[in-house]
Formats: structure tokens, C-alpha cells, sequence
């Protein structure tokens, strides 16, 4: 059995085969062959030495005075002379056998089963750690192409193939054999002799991949990509932020003189890539995804059903909407909204009134203070720029709808709601921080500050009324409490107190 020996040191150290794969292979090809020359293996035994160096295969038989079945029983003479004299009639003795003496038939049958189960071991093997690679980038090399798809070398001794289906091709990429190919895990499914995987280069997920490995800020977590749209082979829009304020996050993908950047595009041979910044503000962001093309206003339409109006100049208007509309419609995919954009003079022809949003025709160049007023108003959790809808309503449904009845419940840690998590309750509490003000009163302000007690009826109506305008029913021309009559149209009235 010494060439079984070698062969084992082989399998174990060489092709990489675990002992237990190793050992359930060999032990079924024995028995195989057993079976094959025997007829049955229901007495066989295969045993391994400790260190697995060798294996030996054993018929087990029950010693009988009177041997009926050879294959399994055995004369308890012959016993006695192969075990010792105190062998007695009803023992098992295991007798070794020498697979050297097997039907070449059987010999067959068991390479035969040695071989289909080192595939499957290895086969399975495969399947198990490349499926846990999905997502991940691999490098091969152009092998052939058919029908249009391109099958990639990885190595393995040919037992791991890739492919590259038309279908996940950048549109504007062109191989020739033996050219290196970096693509994307998007699948693994088995073959006969192995597994193939297959492969994407149209993937947003192969450019964040890349990315993560240029820039040190989004693999560290200090950067985050909230999300990618891509044309393959043209043009890549990625909306990105920073978790912390002194980190600009677009400034960190595109790297000291667009370094990083470049590093990407090369990657992608030479595919247009728009680094943006993310905002909770729909149409802050949407201003941001219409980049390269300078904005000057955006419009929510309607904020229900997501409709938006980008104004531009007019020398902005042809690459707001890209080439074929592609800078447009990218933007749609990545804010999520439908966008229309119009030029200056276009938009003074649409009337605004009728406009289904509390934003209707927003300024986005207000200053920082008129954002806050803004903000201040912000009095529930539903309102808050870019919460979830779900997640505020789910709170709603709890008694959680006010920004105040929120904040203390966080603060308590009692809000305990089911498909409500954690991390979505710190992503409201952030939104929270950066969108509301809150105003605290001074308890220890004395008492003379608010004297509310010592004004008098007379001078608190007066108050009123000074704070107060009227106007006429009719015109609408402005009145005072001592008129009967409109100056203007001349409409007679009275005032009653309720």
C-alpha cells in the first residue's frame, strides 16, 4: 500500500484536500471495489493509520464450524491458525485483504468512485468559499469568447472558470486574448469538472469596490457611498457623505489633484465618474446629481409623487441633460425623483400657485439664517428632511410624533417598537441634531423681566388692537374700530366682540 500512502501525502498536501475528504473518499473507493469483486460490503472495514500515511482494507467474518457464506464467515481451524488458539466458534476476526488481488473490474470501479469523489469533494469545497466571495473583485485573464461572452482564466488548474455574460459587459470595453480582466463576483454555479463564476464589469457595486481600495476614508467608515447609478462604459454617479463635519467627503474620493479619482477611472478604462455629496434636502441633492451642469433653482413640484423642476441657464441646459438625456436621467436614478429641467425664461412661463408642496418654488441660495427659521418650524419626526416615511409613521402609530416626545424617549432608551431598529433610531436622532434648534427658557430669569400681572385689561386691549388689522368684507381696503363705513366703496358695517 505504499503507492496509496503517496497518494494520500499528495492529496492532503498538495491538492489542498482536507483529511476527512481524503478519508471518506478513499474508504468509498475500497469498498467499491470490494463490493465489486464480493458482491456486498457490508463486512468490509477500512482503517487509517493516526497519522493518515496509509490505509488498509479488512474483510470481517464470523468464525463457524461449518462455512456457509465464505465471503463472511470463515472455518474456525483456519481462524485459529491466522488469529491464535483462543479463537472460538461465534468470534469476528477482521483478515486483511489486498486489493492486488481484486478483479481488474474492481480495481477499475474503484478509481472510477476515487475520482468522481475527489471532484464532488473539491467541487463542493469551491462552492463553499466562493460563495462567500460574492461581491468581490477577481483578476483573470481573457481565455476565449463565444456568442459573446467572454470566459475568463482564474487559475485553479482549469477547474475554476469565469464568465463574462454580454449582458454584464461595459458597453464600451473590447478584450483580446490574454488581456488581465478585473471584474466582479455576481454568481457561482457548478460545472462538471469544477465551478465557474460568473462575472460583472457593469456592476456599481465593481466601482465602490474599487473605490474603497483608493480611498482610505471610505474603508475606515469616516466616508460612506449612499449610492451609485452607472451607464457602464460612460458615465458613474456617486452620491457620498462624511459622518464627520472636518471631513469632506467628495474632496476625499477625488484625492490631492484628482488622484484617487483617476486611479478609479483608469480602472474602468477611462469611464466618466461624477463624485457628489448627499444631502437630506431633496433639492439640495438633486442640485448636486445634476452635476457637471450648474443648477440655480430647484422646484418640489410634488413631493408625494416625487416630481422636481431643476432651473438652469440656458448655457447649462444641454449638459444638465447630458447626451440622449443621460446626465438627467442618471440624476433620476440616483436622487430617485423625476426631474424635469428648464431653462431661465422656460420656468417664468409656469405657474407656481398651484405647486403640491410646502416647498413650492424654493430659493436654494437662502443664507444660513433663513435656513434655521426653516428648520425651527420643523415640529414632528415625519417632517424631517429625509427620514424614513415608515419609520415615522410606525412611531406615530406609538405615540411618537412630536420631535419633543421623540428626544425624550431616546434619551430614556424607551422606545421599543417591532422592525423599528436601533440604527434607525440613531439616524432620526441625527437628523434630529442637524435640522432643529431647540430653545431652551431661562428658569432663573427674575421676576420683573415678565411682569404679566401688572398691565391692566385697558392697556392689554389696547395692545390688540394696535397688533390687530382690519379690513373691508367687500374691498378689502383697510379699516379701523371706529369706522361704520368702507373710505372706499363705502360699504356699511359693525363691529361686534365675541
Amino acid at each position: 500500500m505504499s503507492e496509496m500512502a503517496e497518494a494520500i501525502r499528495q492529496l492532503i498536501s498538495e491538492k489542498g484536500y482536507s483529511e476527512d475528504s481524503v478519508r471518506q473518499t478513499i474508504e468509498r473507493a475500497l469498498k467499491a471495489a470490494y463490493k465489486r469483486t464480493y458482491g456486498t460490503d457490508e463486512n468490509a472495514i477500512v482503517k487509517f493509520n493516526d497519522d493518515m500515511s496509509d490505509v488498509s482494507i479488512y474483510s470481517r467474518k464470523v468464525v463457524i464450524d461449518g462455512v456457509y457464506d465464505p465471503v463472511k464467515e470463515i472455518e474456525l481451524e483456519e481462524a485459529k491458525k491466522l488469529a491464535g488458539d483462543e479463537v472460538e466458534e461465534g468470534d469476528e476476526i477482521d483478515i486483511l485483504e489486498d486489493p492486488k488481488t481484486f478483479d481488474r473490474s474492481a480495481v477499475q470501479t474503484g478509481k472510477q468512485t476515487a475520482h468522481q469523489g475527489l471532484n464532488e469533494t473539491y467541487k463542493t469545497s469551491l462552492m463553499n468559499e466562493y460563495k462567500d466571495k460574492i461581491g468581490e473583485i477577481i483578476i483573470g485573464y481573457h481565455q476565449r469568447e463565444r456568442n459573446g461572452n467572454i470566459y475568463v482564466d482564474l487559475g485553479n488548474a482549469g477547474r475554476l472558470e469565469g464568465v463574462l455574460p454580454v449582458k454584464f459587459q461595459s458597453k464600451l470595453e473590447f478584450y483580446e486574448k490574454g488581456d488581465r480582466i478585473k471584474a466582479l463576483i455576481v454568481d457561482v454555479k457548478p460545472t462538471n469538472s469544477g465551478i465557474q463564476l460568473v462575472l460583472s464589469r457593469s456592476d456599481p457595486k465593481l466601482v465602490s469596490s474599487i473605490l474603497e481600495k483608493e480611498v482610505p476614508e471610505i474603508a475606515d467608515g469616516t466616508v460612506e457611498i449612499q449610492k451609485i447609478v452607472r451607464d457602464a462604459g460612460y458615465r458613474t454617479k456617486i452620491a457620498v457623505y462624511s459622518k464627520r463635519e472636518e471631513v469632506d467627503p467628495v474632496g476625499a474620493c477625488v484625492g490631492l489633484k484628482g488622484v484617487r479619482i483617476q486611479n478609479v477611472i483608469r480602472e474602468l478604462l477611462n469611464e466618466k465618474i461624477d463624485v457628489l455629496k448627499w444631502d437630506p434636502d431633496p433639492a439640495v441633492f438633486i442640485k448636486n446629481a445634476l452635476s457637471p451642469a450648474q443648477v440655480e433653482r430647484v422646484v418640489i413640484m410634488d413631493a408625494e409623487k416625487r416630481q422636481a423642476l431643476a432651473i438652469v441657464e440656458d448655457s447649462q441646459f444641454s449638459l444638465a441633460i447630458g447626451r440622449q438625456g443621460q446626465n438627467v436621467r442618471l440624476a433620476n436614478r440616483l436622487c430617485d425623483w423625476n426631474i424635469d429641467v428648464k431653462t431661465v425664461e422656460q420656468a417664468e412661463e409656469i405657474d407656481f400657485s398651484n405647486v403640491n408642496t410646502v416647498q413650492t418654488a424654493r430659493n436654494l441660495f437662502t443664507d444660513e439664517e433663513e435656513q434655521q427659521n426653516e428648520y425651527d418650524e420643523i415640529t414632528t419626526v415625519a417632517e424631517l428632511p429625509g427620514v424614513d416615511s415608515e419609520i415615522a409613521e410606525m412611531l406615530k402609530q406609538k405615540g411618537i410624533e412630536e420631535i419633543q416626545d421623540f428626544v425624550e424617549a431616546y434619551d430614556n432608551g424607551t422606545i421599543n417598537i417591532e422592525g423599528v431598529s436601533k440604527e434607525a433610531l440613531d439616524k432620526i436622532n441625527e437628523l434630529i441634531n442637524e435640522n432643529v434648534e431647540f430653545v431652551e427658557e431661562d428658569e432663573n430669569a427674575p421676576a420683573e423681566e415678565a411682569p404679566v400681572e401688572e398691565s391692566s385689561e385697558e392697556e392689554e386691549e389696547a395692545a390688540a388692537e394696535e397688533e390687530e388689522e382690519y379690513f373691508c368684507p367687500e374691498c378689502g381696503a383697510k379699516i379701523t374700530l371706529d369706522m361704520t363705513k368702507c373710505p372706499k366703496c363705502g360699504c356699511e358695517f359693525e363691529f361686534a366682540d365675541e
